[in-house]
């Protein structure tokens, strides 16, 4: 390292640049999304934890779908929000690559535990008889912690690559959270070796997860069309629908960003695709994959009558 380098000790998140207005009526709308967020994946908790009927391996899956949704919007959500009102405000070098390893962590971690949902939807639909002995818990366990360590071991390797390069030049992220193509950027070194290991990354976590999903969606479908019932099959084809459009949407974007060639305004297009992944996709997981139930259904109307029932005695 030359010299006159110095050694880049915290970043600037330039985030939007649309003017102040612009920031605040964006700040009001991405607080508003971030509460039903974290509303609608702490209800999903709740119900969980509080109603027998739901200790369900389905319902055990979308209990961690939920944290990790909750993780994730806490993970790059309030530091936006901050630099909506103030876009100076800095963030340490620490601090920025905590950042991109949650985030990392987190969302691989949701690419699995999708097909793992979308694998028990289809033992559900295509081996009723069979379920239980297919879905065991410990069978579940063991979905859910791979999920998690495969999620975290990946965002380590993602990490450990970055921390060995010198960021010794510019210090402004043009993103709003501490993206890991956006960090990158900055680098004072070749980082072939950390690109060739995203695309890797992204060939297992996404490429594999969407494949398998799309094969245990078609056989959920075909198993559907084989139900008589004109009434029970429509149900099904919607809850199977709305399932895979979120998939698809997830996986789908993610694919685009870290495959896809870039376009000319790179920087744009990852901030919108991102913004799909804080607000978005966290907000709708708990309305596509839960709220719309019956079960669920079933189970918020009778926690709200037990505790209407509490507060009357």
């Amino acid at each position: 390292m030359k010299e006159n380098q110095t050694v880049v000790t915290e970043f600037i998140l330039l985030g939007f640049c649309l003017g102040l207005s612009i920031h605040m009526v964006l700040f009001g709308l991405f607080t508003l999304l971030y509460a039903f967020t974290l509303l609608g994946s702490g209800v999903i908790l709740r119900l969980n934890s509080l109603d027998p009927r739901l200790h369900t391996p389905m319902y055990f899956f979308l209990s961690h779908l939920a944290i990790v949704d909750i993780a994730y919007a806490c993970n790059t959500v309030p530091q936006m929000l901050v630099n909506l009102l103030n876009p100076a405000t800095p963030i340490s070098f620490a601090g920025c690559m905590t950042q991109t390893f949650l985030f990392l962590a987190f969302a691989h971690t949701e690419c699995l535990l999708l097909v793992v949902m979308s694998y028990a939807w289809c033992v559900a639909i295509c081996h009723p008889l069979r379920y239980s002995a297919i879905m065991s818990w410990r069978v579940c366990i063991i979905l859910a912690g791979t999920s998690w360590a495969c999620g975290s071991l990946l965002a380590l390797v993602h990490l450990v690559l970055i921390l060995r390069l010198p960021f010794c030049g510019p210090h402004e992220i043009d993103h709003f959270f501490c993206e890991i193509l956006s960090v990158l950027k900055l680098a004072c070194a070749d980082t072939w070796l950390n690109q060739v290991v995203i695309f890797a990354g992204c060939a297992f976590v996404l490429v594999g997860p969407l494949c398998l999903g799309l094969v245990s969606y078609s056989r959920i479908l075909v198993a559907i069309l084989r139900i008589q019932s004109g009434e029970g099959r429509r149900k099904a084809f919607s809850t199977c629908s709305s399932y895979l459009c979120v998939v698809g949407l997830f996986l789908g974007s993610a694919i685009i960003m870290y495959m896809a060639p870039t376009s000319r305004h790179p920087e744009e297009q990852q901030k919108i695709l991102f913004l799909f992944y804080s607000f978005v996709n966290p907000m709708l997981n708990p309305l596509i994959y839960s709220l719309r139930n019956v079960e669920v259904k079933s189970a918020l109307r009778r926690a709200l009558c037990k505790e209407s029932h509490s507060q009357l005695v």
